[in-house]
C-alpha cells in the first residue's frame, strides 16, 4: 500500500477510459460493447495491482493439493492508495449512463474532480455521479454554519481515529500478530477492542471527509450510521459502509437478478454479493471467509424470520423487547466476523476463533494497564454518546442536536482537548489498504 506519483497516470487512465467511453455509451450504438471495454480497463488495473500475486499463491495452492506443487514467480507490486475507491466510482458513473439514469458530463475538468475530489479520494465514501457532479457546477461561498457544521464532524472524527481506534490498535496488534501467545480472555478482549477499532478507524476517516467537504460547502454521503445499533444483519448491512452496500446493491445485485428470482438463485446471489465483498477489502482467503459468514448470517436470519412468520409470531418481531435482545446478538456475531477480517491468516483465525471460547489463564493488560483501562473507557463514551445518536438527541451528520449551542460548543471543546492529551498518531488508516 503506498502512493507514487505515477500512480495519478493510473487514475487518469480510468479517468479518461471512462469520460470518453460514457459518451459513446450514450450515444446507443453498440453501448454493450463500450461499456464491456470501459469495465475491462477500468477493473485491469485493480486485478493486477491488488489481486495477481494472490491468484498465483492461489494456483500454487491448488496445484500442491493434487500433488502437483508448482512453483510460480511472485511479482513485486505495491498496491496504490485508494485504487478500489476510485475504480468503483469512476466505474458507477459508466454503468448510470449505460442504463440512462444520469446524462454524460461535458466537462472533463470536472469529471476529474468527482474521480479525484481529495476529501473522499483514498478511502471514500464512494460517491455518486448524480449527487457529487451537480455541487461541482454550484457558485461556492463560504457559509459559516456550514463551516462550524462540518468542522464538528471532522473533529469528532478525528477523535475517534486518534483517541479510540489508535489506542486500541496498541493492545489489538501484538495480540493478532502472534495469537498462540495469548489466553482466551486476552484474545476475547482483543477481538472486541478490534471490533470497535475497525469502526472508529474507518467511520472517523469518512467523518473526516465528510466534514472538509462541508466547510467547502460540499456534501457528501453518510457513510455509516450507527451500524453496531443494528437488530439484524441486514439493517447491519444498510449502516455499515453504506456507500459500498449500495454499490454492490445497485451494481452487482440487482444484476444478478436480486430477489425477484427462485429461491436458490437468490441464495447464490447472496453468497456471490458478500463473496465479493469480502474479495474486494483484500487479497486474502480470510477476507472471504468474512464474506462467507455473514451471507451465512444474513441467510439463517432471514429463514428464522420467515419462520416466525409461519408460527404467528410476527408481532414477536417488531417489539422493543425483542429488538433490544437482537442488538447485542448482532453486536456479537459481527464481532466474530471481525476474526476473520484482522486475522493475518485462516489458521491464526481459526486458532482465535475457538480459543475465546475457552476462557482459561489471565488477561493480559497490555503494555500499561492504565491504557487498557482508558480504552475501556473510552469504548464506554463512545456508547454513551452513540446512545444519544440512536434516540436523536445528539447531532450526527445532517441532523442537528436538540441541546444547547453552549452544551454543544462544550462538548467539542472536550473532544479537542482529549485529542492533545490522549491521541495517539502512529497508525495509518486501516481501510487505506484496500
Amino acid at each position: 500500500m503506498s502512493w507514487r506519483w505515477e500512480f495519478g497516470f493510473l487514475m487518469l487512465g480510468v479517468s479518461f477510459s471512462n469520460f470518453y467511453v460514457g459518451k459513446q455509451v450514450a450515444k446507443g450504438k453498440n453501448k454493450g460493447w463500450w461499456m464491456a471495454l470501459t469495465s475491462f480497463i477500468s477493473i485491469l488495473p485493480l486485478l493486477y495491482y491488488k489481486y495477481a500475486n494472490f491468484i498465483l499463491e492461489s494456483v500454487e495452492d491448488v496445484s500442491a493439493f493434487f500433488g502437483k506443487p508448482t512453483a510460480l514467480p511472485s511479482l513485486e507490486v505495491i498496491l496504490p492508495v485508494g485504487i478500489s475507491f476510485f475504480t468503483f466510482q469512476a466505474l458507477s458513473y459508466s454503468i448510470d449512463i449505460y442504463r440512462q439514469k444520469i446524462e454524460p458530463e461535458p466537462s472533463l475538468a470536472k469529471f476529474l474532480t468527482f474521480v479525484a475530489f481529495f476529501p473522499q479520494l483514498v478511502a471514500g465514501p464512494i460517491e455518486r455521479s448524480d449527487h457529487i457532479l451537480p455541487q461541482f457546477k454550484e457558485k461556492k461561498y463560504f457559509n459559516w454554519d456550514e463551516g462550524i457544521a462540518g468542522l464538528k464532524i471532522f473533529i469528532w472524527g478525528l477523535f475517534k481515529k486518534v483517541v479510540i481506534a489508535d489506542r486500541l490498535s496498541l493492545y489489538v496488534d501484538p495480540v493478532f500478530d502472534n495469537p498462540q501467545l495469548w489466553s482466551g480472555p486476552t484474545l476475547l478482549m482483543a477481538t472486541i477492542f478490534f471490533s470497535i477499532q475497525i469502526y472508529c478507524d474507518f467511520s472517523g476517516y469518512s467523518d473526516m471527509a465528510i466534514g472538509v467537504a462541508r466547510v467547502m460547502g460540499f456534501k457528501l454521503m453518510q457513510n455509516f450510521n450507527l451500524p453496531y445499533w443494528s437488530s439484524s444483519i441486514a439493517e447491519f448491512w444498510k449502516r455499515w459502509h453504506i456507500s459500498l452496500s449500495t454499490w454492490f446493491g445497485d451494481y452487482l445485485y440487482i444484476p444478478l437478478g436480486g430477489n425477484r428470482v427462485s429461491v436458490p438463485r437468490w441464495i447464490v446471489n447472496i453468497f456471490i454479493v458478500f463473496l465479493v465483498s469480502g474479495l474486494w477489502h483484500g487479497a486474502n482467503w480470510t477476507f472471504i471467509v468474512w464474506g462467507a459468514l455473514h451471507a451465512f448470517y444474513y441467510l439463517v436470519e432471514f429463514l428464522g424470520k420467515q419462520g416466525m412468520k409461519a408460527l404467528g409470531l410476527i408481532s414477536v418481531l417488531g417489539s422493543p423487547i425483542y429488538k433490544s435482545f437482537k442488538i447485542p446478538v448482532v453486536f456479537v456475531l459481527a464481532t466474530y466476523a471481525w476474526i476473520f477480517f484482522r486475522a493475518n491468516s485462516i489458521g491464526d483465525a481459526w486458532y482465535i476463533s475457538q480459543k475465546i471460547f475457552q476462557l482459561e489463564g489471565g488477561l493480559w493488560w497490555g503494555s500499561s494497564s492504565v491504557t487498557s483501562l482508558l480504552s475501556i473507557a473510552l469504548i464506554l463514551m463512545l456508547a454513551f454518546v452513540q446512545f444519544g445518536q440512536y434516540k436523536g438527541l445528539v447531532g450526527m451528520y445532517y441532523r442537528p442536536s436538540k441541546f444547547p449551542a453552549w452544551l454543544s460548543a462544550s462538548a467539542f471543546l472536550m473532544l479537542l482537548i482529549g485529542i492533545s492529551l490522549f491521541g495517539v498518531s502512529s497508525n495509518a488508516f486501516i481501510y487505506f489498504q484496500f
